[in-house]
């Protein structure tokens, strides 16, 4: 019966191949359109370490105080050097990572090419555990490396590729500037998106690009006065650009991300306890002159914190799916339409013993079969509209999103089950018809 069903619908749809198109056209597009801005909404709200986010937490601090805070009166993204300093020596938390971004210009050892920037991190050691930063050659540095403050240098896969031609490089030399590094690991391909780690603000909290070039040690790129790639963030009249290295380190200027790891709920507490007692004790020594001001964010929560999902996107989001809203009224008064001229046909099929249940099954058969179509022709403009993002998204969003097999399969089935369900009312409308009342009539 199915098969037959089948015939009937697809000769309904031959005997009027306009309609059929214009419908057709209208679920495309309206599934189209949803898809695309959901690949960006999925791109951009994944969680970028299913396995380890739960446990991921950011510490927050106010150092600003309510004159030089934020107007909101949150605290800091980041921390001074002064709080990242005290929280690392108390060890409350089962791992814990420090970490800013440098610039170095790379002298590659072959004379012949020339010198090219990278970007990487200073970072302590427990980063790489934290973060499951996968090793292809080597492993992290020890933690007399973390405290002493060596030249041990992590580099990408890609940098490796591109300056020992992917062979192993332990052991290998790496010029950053005017010091020379000693290469202990070789990270697999590792870059999380969004770029979470990276708090100094919303926009790069949200920072969208190649994996980092490098990880050197936290003390090292300090005792080596290394300046943060984004700069520091000071309140008015605390710090002049003036000042020495060691001046600014006593500022109360914040330039580090901070994060701590707290595998179960009871840790959590007790590092939310810490926290508020450690703002308490510099309220006491007469470094704070207000009352504690913390916050502790897990990973998720952190980017919902932080904005790192562009209010545009939800927008598009949501004028995407009214689009596809109106496609579907649109498709209900056109099946509508369709069914109700066949009154005469469905009259006889009644007439003839079929039940009203068998006028269902073939009309949303039919539809189905339009909703089939019609996912076709939204697959096509699904993978159009995903590779030309950048021209209705911002560039970060854009080269997040991606075509994927589960996006196609969404949309297929998005389309085949929105056009069953615009198919219910017109469906239901034409089982209603007495076949006496046809009969008679014609």
């Amino acid at each position: 019966m199915f098969r037959y069903y089948l015939g009937l619908g697809l000769h309904s749809l031959r005997r009027n191949p306009a309609l059929t198109a214009l419908m057709i056209m209208l679920i495309g597009a309206g599934v189209a359109s949803s898809m695309i801005t959901f690949a960006a909404l999925r791109a951009i709200t994944a969680d970028p370490l299913p396995a380890k986010s739960a446990q991921l937490f950011v510490p927050q601090i106010d150092n600003f105080g309510p004159v030089h805070g934020t107007p909101d009166g949150e605290p800091p993204l980041m921390l001074s050097y002064i709080d990242t300093m005290a929280l690392l020596r108390a060890h409350r938390a089962e791992r814990e990572a420090a970490l800013y971004p440098v610039s170095f210009s790379l002298v590659p050892a072959d004379v012949t090419h020339a010198p090219f920037t990278v970007q990487g991190y200073a970072v302590t050691g427990d980063t790489f555990a934290m973060f499951g930063v996968p090793f292809l050659y080597g492993g992290d540095w020890s933690k007399k490396d973390d405290t002493e403050g060596s030249n041990a240098l992590v580099i990408s896969r890609r940098l490796n590729e591109k300056l020992f031609d992917g062979t192993d490089s332990i052991g290998r030399a790496v010029r950053l500037d005017d010091h020379d590094y000693r290469v202990i690991g070789v990270a697999n391909d590792w870059n999380p998106q969004p770029r979470f780690y990276a708090n100094a603000d919303i926009h790069d909290v949200s920072e969208v690009g190649e994996a980092p070039d490098f990880f050197l040690p936290f003390t090292r790129a300090v005792n080596q006065q290394m300046t943060s790639r984004w700069g520091n963030f000071c309140p008015a009249d605390d710090y002049s650009k003036d000042s020495d290295w060691q001046a600014m380190l006593q500022t109360e200027c914040v330039w580090i991300s901070f994060w701590v790891q707290l595998p179960t709920t009871g840790a959590v507490q007790r590092y939310r306890e810490f926290l508020n007692g450690y703002a308490v004790e510099q309220q006491r020594v007469g470094r704070f002159h207000w009352a504690p001001n913390n916050r502790l964010h897990n990973l998720l929560p952190w980017l919902d914190y932080v904005h790192a999902v562009p209010e545009e996107t939800h927008v598009s989001f949501l004028l995407a799916m009214g689009l596809q809203l109106v496609c579907l009224v649109n498709t209900i008064g056109l099946l509508l339409a369709k069914f109700m001229r066949r009154r005469v046909e469905i009259g006889v099929r009644r007439a003839l013993g079929a039940s009203r249940r068998a006028i269902y099954v073939q009309f949303l058969t039919e539809a189905g079969m339009i909703g089939v179509a019609g996912g076709a022709l939204g697959l096509l403009l699904t993978i159009l509209g995903v590779s030309g993002m950048g021209s209705f998204f911002e560039p970060r969003v854009a080269r997040l999103a991606h075509v994927d097999v589960s996006l196609l399969g969404l949309t297929l089935l998005t389309a085949i089950v929105a056009t069953v369900i615009a198919a219910l009312y017109p469906t239901w409308r034409s089982a209603q018809v007495q076949p006496a009342w046809q009969l008679k009539a014609n």
